[in-house]
Order: structure tokens, then C-alpha cells, then sequence
């Protein structure tokens, strides 16, 4: 039984507006539901498109879409965000099959993807919106979160700086900038997102 399918079995015996509460609880601060049996996880590790497509080739995880979370402003576009003015930050928003994909290869996926230990850069991308981030849509996430983040500590000599907190609103990025590198990104060039690909993302196409 998933979270929600728990959430909801717990509310129903206590009555119809408890229920109902219930039902808006699981949709999150996104405003959406992920599909019955999965779940959300968030996640900003430098520019999303090569995060995206890392997430796709995750077998377990049915759904990927990039966008903004975090900020103080609401609908904002791609120009607000470089802007720098807004806080959010660049991320991606994985739907996942708990039962095929565990949280803990998610995780394991966000480690490998980017440095932890650069503050509000990853490599030539430098700004708030590039920084380093988990955003949890449950508590058992959350430990999970942060029992990886200690064991990715002793690994490392720098101090990781990846903020942790609760998954905040999220606004998908214009159409153009899903799925940016499987359908080619500035070049062309398309890159597999098949489950279980390894070959290397170039992170601009």
C-alpha cells in the first residue's frame, strides 16, 4: 500500500470532511497527484536538463518533468529565474514506482550527478538557481535524505552544502526545456533516455 493509499485509509474511518482533508493532504504542495501507487520526489543538482535525463534512464521511474520550486514568487518563467531575483531553484520533479525504484536509488542518482560542495554553482553554471537541494514530500524521505547525506559526507573532504527541506510548489518549465536533451538539446543531437542506458550526457546536447 502506498503513502497516499495510507493517508487516505486513515482518514476515511474518521468521516467525510476528515477524508476529504485527507485527499488534499496527498496532492502535496505541488497541486498535483502522482499516479496511483507512486510517488513525488524533487530535486536540484546544477542545470536540470542533464538531470532530467538521468532520472529518465532510471528504471521504476515513470514520469520526469523539469521546473522552478523553492522561490518567493509565483508562475515564474525561465528569464525570472536567472534573474536571481526570485530564490528558486532549478529542479526536477521525478514520479517513481516504489515497488520497481526504491527513494534510496533516487538518492543514490542525485549523489552522482553533481558536486555537493559548491555553493550556488556546478561547474560554469554559477547562481542560486544552480544549487544543490532535496525537497521531501514525506518524512520517511526526509531520514532517507538526510542518513545519505552523512554517508556522503565521509566520502568527501569539503563540506556538502545541500540544503534539505520540504518539496514547495512546483512550476513546470516552458514546454521547450522538457525532455530538453532526449529530443536533442542546441545541437541536435538526441541523447537515449531507454532505461538503463549509461552512454555519457552531455549536459548541452
Amino acid at each position: 500500500m502506498s503513502w497516499l493509499d495510507r493517508i487516505w485509509v486513515g482518514f476515511r474511518s474518521r468521516g467525510p470532511v476528515a477524508a476529504a482533508a485527507a485527499a488534499v493532504a496527498a496532492r502535496g504542495p505541488d497541486g498535483d497527484a502522482p499516479a496511483h501507487g507512486q510517488q513525488f520526489a524533487q530535486f536540484a543538482a546544477g542545470c536540470f536538463w542533464g538531470v532530467e535525463l538521468a532520472y529518465q534512464r532510471v528504471p521504476g521511474v515513470t514520469r520526469t518533468e523539469v521546473g522552478y520550486s523553492q522561490g518567493k514568487t509565483h508562475g515564474p518563467a525561465y528569464g525570472d529565474i536567472c534573474s536571481g531575483t526570485t530564490d528558486h531553484a532549478e529542479v526536477v520533479r521525478v514520479q517513481y514506482d516504489p515497488s520497481l525504484c526504491s527513494y534510496e536509488s533516487l538518492l543514490a542518482v542525485f549523489w552522482a550527478r553533481h558536486d555537493p560542495t559548491t555553493l550556488n554553482r556546478q561547474g560554469n553554471d554559477v547562481g542560486s538557481q544552480y544549487r544543490s537541494g532535496i525537497y521531501f514530500y514525506t518524512e520517511e524521505q526526509e531520514r532517507a535524505a538526510q542518513e545519505s547525506m552523512k554517508a556522503r559526507q565521509r566520502t568527501l573532504e569539503r563540506k556538502i552544502v545541500t540544503e534539505i527541506l520540504p518539496a514547495r510548489r512546483f512550476y513546470p518549465a516552458e514546454e521547450h526545456h522538457q525532455r530538453y536533451l532526449e529530443k536533442g538539446g542546441r545541437f541536435g543531437a538526441k541523447q537515449s533516455a531507454a532505461k538503463g542506458c549509461a552512454d555519457p550526457i552531455r549536459c548541452y546536447g
